[in-house]
């Protein structure tokens, strides 16, 4: 058993997760990786990190945010995707049953990076619960704990612990808690990145791609943009991706071709109607 991955709290071993290792480079929008970076930050030894929320369209990058401000800051990067059925008990422990008899207390994400001091990254927040929210309460403000009523423990985060959410602007959300909402502070708003970001998010990405592809998606995506239709950067790589393999596999005879095959199965019929890659 790597012990390495267990920590102790009152008497009660709780099994930690795993970090995310890897992380996609962050391209361009140097303002908003600034305003998380000075969030996190530590004016003393008594002064504590903010909790800040991201928010923006599904798919400009804000899980990717974050993770590259983590990373820059040398710190182990956790990731918890919240749903509409998260529980109480998903973000702090959850038991399950040991191999070799008994009960195994697994320590969520969240409560792993805050023992060990990493950066806790809590995924479309805004689709939790107000009653898995309550159970954060404590941990968002200066107190900075939580309780395990399954364990029957109390878990103090570390001083370099960092928490951050991401929302997405959609209909399918929770309104959050005011009491919540107050400690999820400051709001950093992701917008679609400029032109020449897109050119270099897809460059970074999508490196082995026809350069006519990544001209013609990014054509959509400019389009997109100005229609105001939630297509996104993230929509562009896949795009491209398939729109090589189409290429590749000789099921298209050149780059627009190919980008207009994987198009077709990406926009709506309306859309795809009233896109123009030229």
């Amino acid at each position: 058993m790597n012990q390495d991955r267990l920590f102790h709290q009152e008497g009660v071993a709780l099994h930690l997760a795993s970090p995310v290792t890897e992380s996609p480079p962050w391209v361009g929008q140097q303002e908003v990786l600034q305003q998380l970076l000075a969030a996190w930050s530590r004016i003393g030894p008594e002064d504590l990190p903010l909790n800040p929320r991201l928010l923006g369209k599904p798919g400009v990058g804000k899980t990717s945010l974050a993770s590259a401000a983590a990373f820059s800051l040398g710190l182990e990067v956790y990731i918890l995707q919240a749903t509409m059925d998260t529980r109480p008990e998903d973000l702090v422990v959850s038991p399950v049953l040991d191999p070799a008899g008994g009960v195994r207390y697994m320590a969520s994400p969240l409560v792993t990076a805050m023992v060990r001091g990493g950066v806790a990254i809590l995924d479309e927040g805004n689709r939790m619960s107000e009653k898995s929210w309550a159970s954060l309460a404590p941990l968002l403000d200066h107190r900075r704990y939580v309780e395990s009523l399954v364990a029957g423990i109390k878990i103090t985060a570390s001083p370099e612990f960092r928490f951050v959410t991401t929302m997405n602007e959609d209909a399918s959300t929770y309104e959050v808690p005011e009491y919540i909402h107050s400690r999820l502070m400051p709001q950093i708003y992701l917008d679609f990145p400029e032109e020449d970001e897109e050119r270099a998010i897809l460059q970074a990405q999508v490196p082995y791609a026809d350069e006519a592809v990544r001209a013609y998606v990014l054509r959509f995506l400019r389009s997109a943009h100005e229609a105001d239709l939630r297509y996104t950067v993230r929509d562009g790589i896949n795009v491209a991706r398939y729109a090589m393999k189409v290429l590749h596999g000789a099921q298209a005879r050149d780059p627009e071709e190919a980008v207009r095959q994987a198009l077709a199965l990406a926009l709506d019929v309306e859309e795809r109607e009233s896109f123009d890659l030229k």
